[in-house]
């Protein structure tokens, strides 16, 4: 009677498992509950704005983000099985969140930094120029957080009567005229800046750009790099502009910022963080 099982046991091979269990990726539910709230947030964020017609670095990025945090959610177990099966690829995703844990703390230390250092104060001393740096323009029109800017050089220019106001920008992508043309039209057809205080930049596509552009046609009414001027930009803005402006020359120029709209600050931020490593890089300060 026993011999048949006996006899089955013997000739079935007694083999270690090699089946190692799998290392689950986002294992607690609150943790994945997190992932899929961030992700949605991140990428709805940015589906938004885009649909406003933004797009860049900050926008971008949060989007890439939330759409990855999604599709782990997605394909949670098929990610786990193959971290499963390859040594080099569980190495490469644990070197992945380490990178991607210390880039959003640098983020974070700039974000601290740039709060602390930004400047939203209306200047008071008297100033012979009043520069204002470009953004983005939509179908011929100043987006918000131009005519943000706009609107406090308008009110530094009325409180100015004798300085010059130059608006400095290119043309953007897809649009037909300058930001410079743009944002000096917004100042005489919505604050009633006279057209002879008003100085058209047109050409330029960088900070520095704008700056040395602007100064090259302020030096033809008599204005140079011991001028005071007062460059008119974002409050995130001001630190990197003031040290653009320090390394161009600009002797005696000073900051002062508009504000930035809520619903795009921290898309803003973000592009910040890379607009300073990438004037680094190009030792533009």
């Amino acid at each position: 009677m026993l011999g048949l099982p006996l006899q089955a046991l013997r000739t079935v091979p007694l083999t270690r498992s090699t089946n190692r269990s799998s290392p689950s990726i986002l294992q607690p539910l609150w943790l994945r509950v997190l992932c899929g709230v961030i992700g949605v947030l991140l990428l709805g964020d940015a589906v938004v704005l885009m649909g406003y017609g933004m797009f860049n670095v900050g926008i971008l990025v949060p989007a890439v983000i939330g759409a990855v945090l999604l599709a782990m959610l997605i394909w949670r177990q098929r990610i786990s099985q193959t971290l499963a099966r390859h040594s080099t690829l569980r190495r490469l995703w644990r070197w992945g969140w380490i990178l991607f844990v210390l880039w959003l703390i640098s983020l974070l230390v700039f974000w601290l930094r740039i709060a602390q250092q930004m400047h939203s104060e209306k200047t008071q001393q008297p100033v012979d120029a009043i520069i204002v740096l470009g953004s983005a323009t939509r179908d011929g029109q100043p987006s918000q957080t131009l005519a943000h800017r706009l609107d406090v050089a308008a009110a530094l220019a009325k409180s100015q009567p004798n300085a010059l106001i130059a608006t400095s920008g290119g043309v953007d992508f897809g649009e037909t005229e300058s930001e410079g043309r743009i944002m000096a039209r917004y100042l005489e057809q919505r604050h009633g800046i006279a057209p002879t205080r008003l100085i058209m930049e047109e050409r330029s596509t960088s900070t520095a750009l704008n700056l040395s552009l602007s100064m090259d046609l302020l030096a033809a009414r008599n204005l140079s790099a011991d001028s005071s001027i007062a460059i008119v930009t974002s409050d995130f803005h001001t630190p990197r502009a003031q040290w653009i402006a320090d390394k161009v020359g600009l002797k005696n120029a000073h900051t002062v910022g508009a504000p930035t709209p809520l619903s795009i600050r921290f898309n803003a931020w973000l592009r910040e963080y890379f607009a300073v490593a990438s004037s680094w890089v190009l030792r533009e300060f």
